[in-house]
C-alpha cells in the first residue's frame, strides 16, 4: 500500500474504506491510528487480526466532535462536557458508560467506552468525511512501539490497510491520557501529555493518577511499547558504566538521555540527546525503532524528570522494560 498524501481524494477514499468494512491508517497529534468502523463488529475485528491484539484489550474511539459522543455514550455527563471543552480536540481520552449501539469487539466486553477528539487536521478531515466514529489503536503490531510516522505503519501493517494517509511525523509522540470518568474522583488510566494537575485545574477537584491492575484502557499491560532491544531504565550516574560493561560483554549499546553523555564506548549508538521532556516524548518511539535498525541489543535508557509529559514518558519506558 503506498503513502497517500493527505489530499482531499485520499481523504475520501480513507472514508470509502472505512464505509467498506477496511482499515485505514491515519496520522494524529499523539501517534498513528489504525482505524475501522466502530460500529462495525466484523470491521473491528480487523483491527485485532492485524495488530495481532488480545481481543479483551479495549479500543479507542474517535470522533469528530463532542457533538458525535451521542451514538457511544449512555450520558453525556457535566464533567465529560467539561473536560471536553476544555481540552478538545487533543490528546485527552475519556472513559464513560457505553450505549448499546457499541459492539463488545470495541470495549473488550465492558460495559464502557474510551472516546476521544483528535488534534489533527488530517484526522479530523477523515472523521468529518466518514461520519462516523472510528476505532483505532495505534498503527502497529500489538506490544510494539507505536508509529509516529506513515512509514513506521508501512514497515509492521501495509499488508492489512487499505490506505495509510501520510501526514508527517506526530507531534506528541506518546499516547493520549486516558483519564476514567465513571469513579469518583476521576482516575488516570494512562498517563499523557494532558497531566492529573491539568485536569484537576479544569474541574477544581482531586484526580487520582495512576491505576494499575488489569487492563481497563490501551496500555495499561505491565510489558507494552517495546522494542526488539532490551530497555534497561538507568540513572544518569551510572549510564556511563553500564555501557562500558555491556561493551565489553560483546553486547551492542544504544544511549538515550536528555542529556548528553560523556564518557561512552566508541561502539555505542547515542540517540539522544533526548533535550526537554516535550522534545523526548516526541523522539521516544523514533529512537527504540533506530535502534533496532541498527543492531542494538540494549537501550540504556535515563528517565525524564518525573513532572508533565515526563510522567508518561517514564511510564512508557517502564513499560518497554518490564519482563525483559
Amino acid at each position: 500500500m503506498p503513502l497517500m498524501e493527505p489530499d482531499e481524494a485520499a481523504i475520501a477514499a480513507g472514508a470509502r474504506a472505512l464505509a467498506n468494512g477496511r482499515l485505514v491508517a491515519f496520522p494524529t497529534e499523539t501517534v498513528y491510528g489504525l482505524g475501522a468502523h466502530a460500529l462495525d463488529s466484523e470491521a473491528v475485528a480487523g483491527i485485532f487480526a492485524a495488530k495481532g491484539r488480545p481481543t479483551d484489550h479495549p479500543l479507542i474511539c474517535h470522533v469528530a466532535s463532542t457533538d458525535a459522543l451521542a451514538p457511544l455514550v449512555a450520558e453525556v455527563t457535566p464533567t465529560a462536557q467539561e473536560l471536553a471543552d476544555a481540552f478538545w480536540p487533543g490528546p485527552l481520552t475519556l472513559v464513560m458508560p457505553r450505549s448499546d449501539a457499541v459492539p463488545d469487539a470495541v470495549t473488550g466486553g465492558r460495559d464502557t467506552v474510551a472516546v476521544r477528539v483528535p488534534a489533527h487536521p488530517v484526522a479530523l478531515a477523515l472523521l468529518r468525511a466518514f461520519g462516523g466514529p472510528v476505532a483505532a489503536p495505534s498503527a502497529n503490531r500489538f506490544g510494539r512501539p507505536s508509529p509516529t510516522s506513515a512509514s513506521d505503519v508501512a514497515d509492521e501493517l501495509e499488508d492489512a490497510v487499505a490506505v495509510i494517509l501520510d501526514g508527517g511525523p506526530c507531534e506528541i509522540g506518546i499516547e493520549s491520557t486516558v483519564l476514567d470518568l465513571t469513579c469518583d474522583p476521576p482516575q488516570v488510566l494512562r498517563p499523557g501529555r494532558i497531566s492529573a494537575e491539568q485536569v484537576e485545574q479544569v474541574l477544581g477537584g482531586p484526580v487520582n493518577a495512576v491505576a494499575s491492575g488489569p487492563a481497563r484502557a490501551p496500555g495499561m499491560l505491565e510489558s507494552h511499547y517495546a522494542p526488539g532491544a532490551r530497555v534497561e531504565v538507568v540513572a544518569a550516574d551510572l549510564v556511563g558504566a553500564r555501557a562500558a560493561a555491556l561493551d565489553a560483554s560483546g553486547v551492542r549499546v544504544a544511549v538515550l538521555a536528555p542529556d548528553a553523555v560523556e564518557g561512552l564506548p566508541a561502539a555505542a549508538l547515542v540517540l539522544g540527546p533526548a533535550g526537554s521532556p516535550d522534545h523526548y516524548a516526541a523522539r521516544l518511539y523514533a529512537a527504540f525503532r533506530r535502534a533496532d535498525a541498527e543492531g542494538a541489543g540494549v537501550i540504556l535508557a535515563v528517565p525524564p524528570p518525573a513532572a508533565g509529559i515526563g510522567v508518561a514518558v517514564r511510564d512508557r519506558l517502564q513499560r518497554a522494560s518490564a519482563g525483559r
